[in-house]
């Protein structure tokens, strides 16, 4: 993916830069602003690993929770080469927003072991598994801190962690981590949540920009759970999905792909082509293959960015010829590009609006896991897209009303949401003799 020069430690300095355009529109007390300006704990493991050869290795892993104010932290576990503690850092930062915009009664937390898992056996990824739990047991718990997939995890690996700390605690605990099999206290829904979510809001958004649907572009970078299953979301609501990547680079079609077909080879043969399948038998349709950058620069009418953070910067942000970008990534647009695209009169939909889905069927996970009482896929889906619904048209109307973009208005209305409960554990003027 393109754009990978930037320090990670700058997603953090980015997102309070947008916070500073967000604070001029809201009134809280300068305490709380000060409690959001640092994560409430840092922690920093070493996880000693026996490898199948014998030998002993020992990897790194962090777990920040940012702010428990609104509830426990809650934040996913991501297993990738890059992952450090500026990076686990930022990224809680953002999950604290994107529970508060959201109503939900969580904090903003995240965790992460510096590995490529890729080069793990089953038996290495779960004894690493194992032992993060091992290393962080004290703090986390389904009243405190809460893990859930993010990179490279899946709900193999968090059962294994769920069973791990119901060992150490000595008692089932199944709502400590969501995104769990189904068979261990997961969600119908938590799989396809992201890309539900996202597809919610944009269904309520581009019908007030008058777009006919069949007659919509739509590229999307990256093509993983989330953007794949978008896709074909979007694909069977009559969208014209023209271009799809993944981290080798993407295709191109004018006329529309097919996603299902598309998506059936890149299972079979781990590669992106432009195809039509009928029974077992795909046929190469014409198509163009493209770069990731070409596919952010192509004339669509929409951009959805799915896979990794700064990948539209000021240095390509001129390219940018869609009207309407959907954030499906963590942070994909730095704070200098966001003004270009301002100025350029695109409208920017932001991360923790658009990908919230996960994190809010995580949450409905935990509401079951804590009731005991299972909901049908109907109705997961059903609470997700009132959720979502309603947020999107509330943040709408904010940034209608206040004048101002999308992003900030999303950051104003979680930001009233974090410093009312703030302020109501006390303020400066609570301690001044009157």
């Amino acid at each position: 993916m393109p754009n990978k020069n930037n320090s990670v430690s700058s997603l953090l300095s980015d997102a309070n830069k947008r916070l500073e355009k967000a604070l001029k529109h809201v009134n809280i007390s300068s305490d709380a602003i000060a409690r959001l300006q640092h994560p409430k704990n840092s922690l920093t493991v070493s996880i000693p690993v026996r490898m199948d050869d014998g030998s002993l290795k020992v990897f790194s892993g962090y777990r920040v929770r940012y702010d428990d104010t609104r509830g426990a932290g809650k934040g996913g576990v991501r297993y990738h080469p890059n992952v450090n503690l500026d990076e686990v850092q930022s990224l809680a930062f953002w999950m604290t927003f994107k529970c508060a915009l959201l109503d939900l009664p969580f904090g903003g937390a995240k965790g992460g072991i510096t590995v490529n898992p890729k080069e793990l056996s089953k038996a290495e990824l779960e004894s690493l598994s194992r032992g993060y739990i091992d290393a962080i047991a004290d703090a986390i718990g389904e009243d405190i801190d809460i893990l859930a997939p993010d990179v490279y995890t899946n709900a193999t690996i968090m059962g294994w962690m769920m069973d791990r700390y119901s060992t150490i605690v000595r008692r089932l605990c199944r709502g400590v981590v969501t995104g769990k099999p189904l068979s261990l206290g997961g969600s119908k829904g938590r799989d396809t949540a992201t890309a539900m979510g996202a597809f919610t809001v944009i269904q309520t958004m581009l019908p007030k920009f008058k777009l006919i649907t069949e007659e919509t572009t739509v590229a999307i970078q990256g093509f993983g759970n989330a953007g794949s299953t978008l896709a074909s979301l979007l694909d069977k609501a009559g969208y014209k999905v023209v271009a799809v990547s993944d981290s080798k680079g993407g295709i191109y079609a004018p006329q529309g792909l097919d996603i299902a077909s598309v998506k059936r080879h890149k299972n079979q043969s781990r590669e992106i082509k432009a195809v039509y399948c009928q029974d077992t038998v795909c046929s190469i349709v014409e198509h163009k293959v493209i770069s990731n950058q070409e596919l952010l620069s192509l004339d669509v009418d929409v951009l959805i960015p799915a896979a990794l953070e700064n990948q539209i910067t000021q240095d390509n942000a001129d390219q940018i010829k869609a009207k309407y970008i959907f954030e499906v990534a963590n942070g994909p647009i730095n704070s200098d590009a966001d003004k270009i695209l301002e100025e350029k009169g695109i409208y920017i939909f932001p991360d923790i609006l658009v990908n919230a889905g996960g994190v809010t069927v995580s949450y409905f996970e935990w509401v079951q896991n804590r009731s005991g009482w299972y909901w049908t896929l109907e109705e997961v889906n059903q609470r997700l897209k009132d959720k979502m619904e309603a947020e999107t048209r509330e943040t709408w109307e904010i940034s209608q009303y206040l004048t101002i973009d999308v992003r900030t208005a999303a950051y104003v209305r979680a930001l009233n949401r974090l410093g009312e409960a703030l302020d109501a554990k006390g303020t400066r003027e609570d301690f001044i003799r009157k």
